[in-house]
């Protein structure tokens, strides 16, 4: 229960001292930061997110609850709410408790100071994705994930278009640069007849492995089954010693795993353990499968939240795949991104190909332990030299982490980038079975509300896409009028209308 509180001159006096020393520690710590990361910083416009995401990294390595209990009683910011604008919240906080105690005269921050973070994350949003619209109330842009058949069908991509997809995603895992250009080339046409810009986000397939040359690939796993995971294709004698045996694409990964490492198959479906290192791979102890028991299948992703995986992020697949993407995207989808390393990699890459390699837009997709860990590291590097946003990858994510961890670390991902003025992309299983089926479920469209705290939202494909581009418009329209990042949006409701006698007005 939390204590009772006076508002006596010494408990004002001491809360006062307290927020000014937490002031003047953030200041200092943040501002040694900002001067690491200065002198690479081209972009001017990232240098008001760099100091105030510096700001917010020394504000949040401590404790505030305490303080936060403390501010409460006055009616005072308890800075919950303080991303884009760390001093300007604590400013505020000690130029009013100057008020109440007395002494000389507070200045409080301007008003521009506490709306300088939204009007910059504003500008990068629009840098990113291009303007909305005129007239478009909605300000949460609408991505789209193309399926292979959009290459070859005009209609689909016009009538997504018609319906607002502001951003066509193209995975480069699949289909051919011919392929790619005919869905560029269908996205551009269809933006030109409605006068508008659509962004084409080209997405490099990055270091993922997966299964291939499965042999029992009829066959159910279940508890207690053993599998071959192995480095080169199985023989068909190892159908026989094993339950199923299948290659891993990358087989330098088999070598970096250790007996009780977890690695699980199909994006998390089918769950199993490392019992034994042998010289063809590792022998997985299968432990978790859905009801009635799985089928692994050739192409299925791995993961291993155990192993810190030492893999190069750009695939030769990548840097061929670079060549046409260089050229067309307007935004470039960089997976599996760990480290400041590897995105100077991929600018590198990009100098090679472009005059001006820092006008293209990077997109980090976070889904491992590591690049959250290393997120301001990223933000840095990247954002440093050119347009740069975050997607929140929650597939793989969800399984690196674990699932009880993901909206948690969701949260985390958020909070950071709004320091920085980072815009974000809420990914995955948005509008998921609506997408696939043509109904959505109750915790979905709960999910696809909240998403409007970000900057966009991606709609993976399937048949009812542009149905479901239409639902999320609405939802996104209805729901920015309640919610803007962290912020509820007061707005009267008149869901209680006959409940309640009519307001008299406020004199």
């Amino acid at each position: 229960m939390e204590k009772r509180q006076t508002a006596t001159p010494g408990t004002l006096n001491m809360l006062l001292d307290e927020m000014r020393q937490l002031r003047a520690v953030v200041s200092d710590e943040g501002g040694a930061l900002f001067r690491v990361w200065q002198p690479n910083i081209e972009r001017r416009a990232f240098c008001i997110g760099a100091l105030n995401l510096a700001h917010y990294l020394a504000l949040r390595k401590r404790d505030l609850r305490d303080l936060q209990i403390k501010l409460r009683p006055f009616g005072l910011s308890t800075l919950g709410r303080a991303e884009s604008r760390v001093l300007p919240n604590l400013d505020a906080v000690i130029a009013t408790l100057g008020m109440m105690t007395g002494g000389a005269t507070p200045v409080h921050p301007p008003l521009r100071a506490f709306f300088r973070g939204d009007h910059v994350l504003h500008h990068n949003t629009v840098e990113l994705f291009g303007a909305l619209p005129e007239g478009l109330t909605r300000r949460v842009r609408i991505m789209v994930t193309l399926p292979s058949e959009a290459a070859d069908d005009y209609g689909m991509i016009y009538e997504l278009v018609k319906r607002g997809m502001d951003a066509a995603r193209i995975n480069c895992a699949h289909d051919t640069p011919d392929q790619w250009d005919r869905m560029v080339q269908h996205v551009r046409r269809a933006g030109a007849e409605f006068g508008r810009k659509v962004t084409i986000h080209m997405d490099l397939g990055g270091p993922k492995p997966r299964t291939i040359d499965v042999i029992g690939r009829k066959e159910i796993v279940m508890p207690g089954d053993r599998i071959l995971l192995s480095k080169t294709a199985p023989k068909k004698s190892d159908g026989k010693m094993y339950k199923v045996a299948a290659r891993c694409t990358i087989p330098e990964v088999i070598d970096q795993l250790e007996i009780g490492h977890s690695v699980w198959i199909d994006d998390g479906k089918i769950g199993t353990v490392v019992e034994k290192q042998i010289d063809q791979g590792v022998v997985l102890n299968v432990t978790h499968v859905p009801v009635g028991g799985a089928k692994i299948k050739a192409e299925k992703g791995l993961n291993f939240p155990n192993t810190t995986l030492n893999l190069r992020a750009l695939t030769d697949d990548d840097i061929d795949a670079l060549d046409f993407v260089a050229h067309h995207a307007d935004l470039i989808g960089y997976s599996f991104v760990q480290e400041p390393d590897d995105m100077r990699l991929l600018q590198n890459e990009l100098a090679k190909r472009l005059d001006h390699p820092n006008e293209i837009g990077i997109i980090a997709k976070i889904e491992t332990p590591r690049a959250i860990q290393n997120l301001p590291a990223l933000i840095a590097s990247a954002a440093s030299k050119q347009p740069f946003g975050v997607m929140i990858a929650r597939g793989d994510l969800a399984i690196e982490v674990g699932y009880e961890r993901t909206a948690e670390m969701q949260e985390q991902i958020m909070w950071l980038c709004e320091s920085a003025h980072v815009p974000v992309i809420w990914a995955t299983q948005v509008l998921e079975r609506f997408v696939k089926e043509g109904t959505p479920s109750r915790g979905e469209m709960t999910d696809a509300a909240m998403s409007v705290r970000a900057e966009c939202v991606m709609l993976n494909k399937g048949e009812f896409a542009a149905k479901a581009v239409t639902m999320l418009d609405d939802v996104l329209t209805r729901m920015q009028a309640h919610q803007t990042k962290k912020t509820p949006q007061l707005r009267a409701l008149a869901s209680w209308a006959d409940f309640v006698p009519d307001a008299e007005p406020i004199p």
